[in-house]
């Protein structure tokens, strides 16, 4: 599933541009704060940029720069400009393409779909990825978003993790796990685990989910997933 951030302050057409992407099965980040855009573009890492350039504190000239500086991703400029100039500047800025408003949501999905398909190659936009609750793990990109928070995660993390949420019913003894994430495990020292497990406890610490791992003594693990239902709000 791709992540878009959607950075556009004309609430109402955001909302529509929203729904719209979601109904593609798209995972779209809505900016409000227009004074932390950079800070917020750092920590959800979006696969796209849908940008606005009439803006509140920073116009989407700046953005674009400043964005492209830290990143390689796709950008979208929307705007009500529609003057050659604008649209030159936009792309010597590091935007990839330019909607001029108002647009149809067809010609905004198709330039999707395009940038989407030219950065990442010839993927479907429902890239695999598995939810439990409101915790979402994606495959293609070995990232972990709960509540529009996302944290990335290592080979093994990510293996880990898949586990634990495909087997959520019953205690996983750590012979199970040794077993997924080495070959041969008879050269695979027992404390290695517990720092993979330490370290996605701490991911998921950094997502807010507190006690999601819990340890079974002599036994094993268990993935507390009515934890996670009362985290998400599902109870």
């Amino acid at each position: 599933m791709y992540k878009i951030m959607l950075i556009e302050d004309d609430c109402e057409l955001c909302s529509l541009v929203k729904e719209c992407l979601e109904k593609y099965k798209y995972l779209v980040y809505e900016q409000t704060d227009f004074n932390s855009v950079l800070e917020q573009f750092e920590q959800v890492q979006p696969d796209l940029v849908l940008l606005d350039i009439n803006l509140p504190y920073f116009d989407g000239f700046y953005l674009c720069r400043a964005m492209r500086k830290k990143s390689k991703v796709p950008i979208i400029i929307t705007s009500a400009r529609s003057g050659e100039l604008d649209q030159v500047m936009a792309i010597e800025l590091g935007a990839d393409d330019y909607l001029t408003k108002p647009f149809t949501f067809e010609i905004l999905l198709a330039k999707v779909k395009a940038a989407l398909r030219r950065a990442y190659g010839e993927y479907s936009s429902t890239t695999s990825h598995l939810t439990v609750h409101q915790l979402t793990l994606y495959e293609d990109s070995f990232k972990m978003s709960f509540n529009e928070k996302i944290v990335e995660l290592s080979k093994n993390e990510y293996k880990l993790v898949k586990y634990f949420i495909e087997n959520k019913e019953r205690i996983i003894t750590r012979e199970e796990l040794i077993e997924q994430l080495w070959d041969d495990i008879a050269f695979v020292d027992d404390n290695t685990l517990t720092v993979n497990i330490s370290r996605i406890k701490s991911k998921f610490s950094q997502l807010g989910i507190e006690g999601l791992i819990q340890t079974k003594r002599s036994v094993g693990y268990l993935f507390n997933h009515q934890l996670l239902a009362r985290f998400s709000g599902d109870e």
